[in-house]
């Protein structure tokens, strides 16, 4: 297995933030601090990347990730090729190694991949070539680095610091990869009271996600916590996991501006999105004062920005 440090203790790829330490997770976070800048206000941009070449190669759909990840790579000055995978020769039956291999053939520097199937990253970083990076986009179930980390950004921005902090992350914990690398990033940054916060059948497995208390009553689950952070349901799961309906569901299990009161008065609201309105969140609530999920987004640029300075800056310019 391809570690993700080089010799030199620099990060070369990105796929987990599973064994990253602190001070890691602090440097990405304050170079991504640093190119944030306010509505309204011009976007970062350098020069930093100018000749090197990034390929966003995603197998699921995706709307911020992807865009995030496109900007993120032009205005650090890099070439982008997004490569539709439906449109590629992968229908044909070339296999995800082969198209890797053409493309490395033809000069680029770092790879960003979403697939739904576990392992998929971590293949093509055991089979790059020593000078090439990759970062995943969201593995399967298993992890999403970059979102752990924007989401990690935005509850700084706001609380100025993670020890003392309740967070509550509230919904399909048992398929969300958001979930998992949040838990992997916060408890690291040191967050001690994280809070898994969900019904039974969508709770994850007993191994999983040490030492974060588990909650099946959603006003416990919340009850004092500085941040909420709201995950998608993804509807195809509801008949398999024997869930109510949206409307149901919403009734016992989506925040409320009612609900919402059982955290701090300060509590600020998060999402991953895409949000399913009326079923996880309320239109009020996703939209209202405590609501960060817009500053999320942005983040998302300024810290993958900062993940591709990272990993690619060295060899930027390279001849």
């Amino acid at each position: 297995m391809t570690e993700q440090l080089r010799p030199d203790g620099s990060l070369r790829h990105l796929l987990t933030l599973e064994g990253l330490s602190r001070p890691q997770l602090e440097l990405l976070l304050e170079r991504a601090q640093h190119l944030v800048r306010p509505l309204g206000a011009r976007a970062a941009m350098s020069q930093a990347l100018a000749g090197a070449t990034v390929a966003n190669l995603f197998t699921e759909p995706s709307t911020r990730t992807r865009v995030s990840f496109e900007l993120a790579a032009k205005r650090l000055g890099a070439h982008v090729v997004n490569l539709e995978m439906q449109l590629s020769s992968r229908v044909k039956g070339e296999s995800m190694l082969d198209t890797v291999y053409t493309l490395e053939s033809l000069h680029v520097d770092a790879f960003v991949i979403r697939d739904a199937q576990a392992g998929v990253p971590q293949l093509v970083a055991d089979h790059v070539a020593p000078h090439v990076s990759v970062l995943s986009a969201g593995e399967a179930h298993l992890s999403h680095p970059t979102q752990g980390l924007l989401d990690a950004l935005t509850i700084y921005q706001r609380k100025q610091r993670f020890a003392g902090l309740a967070v509550a992350i509230v919904g399909d914990i048992r398929h969300s990869r958001v979930a998992r690398s949040n838990w992997h990033a916060l408890r690291t940054l040191g967050v001690t009271d994280l809070r898994i916060v969900a019904p039974p059948a969508l709770m994850p497995e007993a191994h999983e996600f040490a030492g974060a208390t588990r909650c099946s009553d959603f006003s416990a689950g919340i009850d004092g916590a500085d941040v909420v952070m709201m995950l998608r349901i993804q509807k195809e799961r509801m008949d398999q996991a024997n869930l109510p309906d949206g409307a149901r569901y919403f009734a016992a299990w989506g925040l409320t501006g009612a609900r919402l009161k059982e955290a701090r008065p300060d509590a600020i609201v998060m999402h991953p999105q895409p949000m399913n309105r009326g079923i996880e969140i309320a239109p009020e609530v996703a939209d209202g004062p405590q609501s960060v999920i817009r500053d999320q987004v942005r983040n998302g640029v300024a810290v993958r920005m900062a993940v591709l300075a990272e990993v690619l800056g060295t060899r930027a310019g390279s001849t």
